[in-house]
């Protein structure tokens, strides 16, 4: 890439930040596909362990295809330094552990994705660690939560599948006061509609299978923070517990991320005209997506997201039945758990992401049986509009 000193669009650093060109010259980037690498001598392998010569030693702590990913999700988000993972979950939990002893205690709000709160309110105490989940949309539970023991915050927003949306700056600036470093999943608002780490946040986790493929295609995910903490806690966990990602997943998340501005938009304006469609269908009871007035944090979204979001949420009025026949009825759009597909996909929360969580943790989320989450893709919205039209229809 050109070297120049003018601040680049996230547009322009998404098609050309961190570009790594062989002697060859190629346009795309390279494909790595390597597990180690040959020094010139003894020597020189030495003083590469060594730190004293830069270079790459082995595949499962840096690749050059892996490199270029995360010098150009670093450059998107504002980040020092990143490590990329084998996938969004390999990325929470290395983030979330790596800086963690027995006897460390985690503040978290409990709308997370499945996994995400088994991380947390399961693994983590076998090892020792103390967790609070807390309501994250009430500032107060935060300052609440705090013990003298507590190290790290965790939350996301918006959240899954709920898409609650929670001060990221506020709760920032009370982890930090009681010494705690804040780590936001970030992947529902993408980083082009959210940037936790402007907002305060230290840590910055997606997985890149998300919105970044986009394309339903790989696993990946990645930690964002600054050098110092990458080099004091990341670095040496993410070495050698192993959840690297694989050079060809990141050469496929490096041609997601050229596209993404371009999805995203599309995307987001589908999911607000849809929102508001079954806002004012008769057979719908609660409609969430950010991005409308009568969302429960709108306030919120005005000085923290730059945009909507992809994901709607919303219940049918008659139940866990209703929601299933209509999901059985949808012809374009397709029954999945995944998201930020270029596809659109529906899924239940209750019986597939959230089905671990007791009755009483999925009521306190507000994970109904009626509740449904649509991450909308690229195909015509008018296309759309009617296949879910159509499928209401045959709802009783």
């Amino acid at each position: 890439m050109t070297s120049t000193k003018r601040p680049l669009k996230p547009q322009t650093q998404l098609v050309h930040a961190g570009t790594l060109r062989s002697g060859f010259g190629e346009t795309s980037e390279a494909m790595f596909l390597t597990q180690g690498y040959v020094y010139a001598s003894a020597e020189a392998a030495e003083a590469r362990f060594k730190g004293e010569e830069p270079g790459f030693i082995y595949s499962r702590y840096a690749n050059p295809t892996v490199d270029m990913f995360e010098k150009r999700m670093c450059a998107l988000e504002g980040a020092e330094d990143a490590r990329a993972t084998a996938s969004g979950m390999a990325a929470v939990t290395a983030a979330i552990l790596c800086s963690l002893n027995a006897g460390d205690h985690i503040v978290a709000a409990r709308a997370l994705f499945g996994s995400c709160r088994w991380v947390v309110e399961t693994l983590a105490p076998r090892y020792g660690i103390e967790t609070t989940l807390v309501d994250g949309t009430e500032l107060a539970n935060w300052e609440q939560a705090v013990r003298p023991n507590t190290k790290i915050f965790f939350l996301e927003s918006p959240t899954n599948p709920t898409l609650e949306v929670i001060d990221i700056a506020a709760v920032a600036k009370i982890a930090h006061a009681a010494g705690a470093r804040l780590i936001v999943d970030n992947v529902f608002a993408t980083p082009l509609q959210q940037k936790p780490m402007e907002l305060g946040a230290d840590i910055v986790v997606y997985s890149a299978t998300k919105h970044i493929d986009g394309q339903g295609r790989c696993l990946g995910g990645v930690i964002l923070s600054d050098k110092e903490w990458i080099d004091e806690h990341l670095h040496d966990y993410f070495r050698h517990t192993g959840p690297s990602l694989s050079p060809f997943n990141a050469w496929t998340l490096l041609k997601g991320l050229e596209t993404l501005p371009v999805r995203v938009r599309q995307q987001t304006e589908s999911a607000a005209r849809i929102a508001d469609y079954l806002a004012d269908h008769p057979k719908i009871g609660r409609v969430i997506y950010p991005g409308r007035a009568d969302h429960p944090q709108a306030d919120i979204i005005k000085r923290q997201m730059s945009g909507g979001s992809t994901l709607i949420c919303f219940d049918l009025k008659a139940g866990k039945n209703a929601a299933f026949a209509f999901e059985n009825a949808l012809d374009i759009v397709l029954i999945s758990n995944n998201l930020g597909d270029s596809k659109t996909l529906i899924t239940h929360p209750a019986t597939t992401t959230h089905k671990n969580l007791t009755d009483e943790a999925r009521d306190e989320l507000g994970i109904d049986p009626g509740t449904l989450r649509l991450s909308v893709g690229l195909e015509d919205i008018d296309d759309l509009l009617a296949d879910i039209d159509a499928a209401l229809a045959t709802v009783s």
